[in-house]
């Protein structure tokens, strides 16, 4: 590819043990690059990462992720919600106990696809070429908390950032569910090193931590477990404290695992009168988003949203793409995009140090 140069534009998926060194090989032959998530799973893999950028602005090239989650429409609500101080008031400081941000996600090995079983990959399985949870999709989270809380600001990582907690622990996998998940009879060699005495693989799927991003505390967790309750899926959670009140995406059971939004007030003001406000807010947003609506429900409001915008997962890939392109036909990308990348995997490194 980087003899024939067949375009001039990359874009790289697969096993992240290499995607660093991909990624910099392509931007050093004059390739534009659009990587999935990671492009960083270790400390070592930042280093080379952020000469990557440098050597990108060098030649005028742009290097750039796809965060899929920024497309997803009750997390571009909670944002707008939270910029609207009538409604939400100030982001809190929180502390580490009680952070201000905090999101989670669960995910599982084994699941199905539209309708069909989905194969893993065996190298799926070894967080030297995955990377572990601490550093794979917490890149969303981490993304989604400065892209929510600090839209549009320029960040530094020496100044903005502290790593408070870490940590890190495995999901059992036994023989038989390995079996499943890959459709192979035994443990490839790479991944004998996380086999346990009682032959099953011991794989660190989860992670979690608590940092501060300009004072603010937030907090990230992923985990993984081998299959989801039947009926279940994925699920995901997020909240943002502000000081006349609270924004939060719950993703469970009784959401039919869609994301779903509330909102729910912490002021004095009565009822009522807070609804009036939130309408009155909600409305201008139905200047982009027609149709949105809210309604009372015990413990506050839930944001009504179109099935129009519920596009799903694999369509953010292709809004993330238009972006991309975007960029390439105006020749420039937002500034603070490369220096706010530069900052969520410095935060996932430093976190997945701080885990050790």
């Amino acid at each position: 590819m980087i003899k024939e140069k067949p375009g001039n534009v990359v874009v790289l998926s697969g096993n992240n043990a290499k995607k660093t060194k991909y990624i910099m090989a392509c931007i050093d032959a004059g390739l534009n690059v659009l990587s999935d998530k990671p492009m960083a799973i270790t400390p070592d893999d930042f280093v080379l990462l952020k000469k990557a950028f440098e050597r990108a602005k060098e030649k005028g090239l742009f290097l750039y992720d796809i965060m899929t989650e920024r497309s997803e429409i009750t997390t571009i609500l909670q944002k707008e919600l939270s910029h609207i101080s009538g409604i939400f008031g100030e982001l809190e400081k929180g502390t580490a106990e009680k952070p201000a941000v905090t999101k989670e996600s669960v995910h599982h090995y084994f699941k199905y696809v539209s309708g069909k079983p989905l194969k893993r990959p065996a190298w799926f399985f070894d967080v030297a070429q995955q990377g572990e949870a601490i550093v794979d999709v917490t890149t969303h989270l981490v993304d989604l908390v400065q892209w929510e809380c600090f839209p549009e600001q320029i960040l530094d990582a020496a100044k903005d950032v502290e790593i408070v907690s870490a940590r890190r622990w495995t999901t059992k996998i036994t023989p038989a569910q390995f079996k499943t998940a890959t459709l192979l009879d035994s443990y490839p060699d790479y991944l004998k090193k996380d086999i346990g005495t009682d032959n099953a693989l011991n794989v660190y799927g989860n992670g979690e931590f608590t940092y501060k991003l300009k004072g603010v505390y937030a907090k990230i967790s992923v985990m993984w477990n081998f299959e989801p309750p039947q009926g279940a899926g994925d699920t995901h959670y997020s909240i943002m404290r502000g000081s006349k009140a609270d924004l939060i995406i719950r993703q469970g059971k009784d959401q039919n695992y869609k994301p779903t939004l509330y909102v729910e007030k912490k002021s004095t003001v009565p009822d009522e009168e807070f609804e009036k406000m939130l309408k009155a807010g909600v409305a201008t947003l139905n200047a982009a988003w027609p149709g949105i609506d809210v309604k009372k429900i015990v413990q506050g409001w839930e944001l009504v949203i179109p099935d129009k915008y519920k596009v799903g997962h694999e369509a953010h890939f292709a809004q993330v793409t238009e972006r991309y392109l975007k960029f390439l036909t105006e020749g420039r990308m937002p500034e603070w995009e490369e220096p706010d990348m530069i900052v969520k995997y410095y935060t996932t490194t430093k976190a997945y140090e701080k885990s050790r």
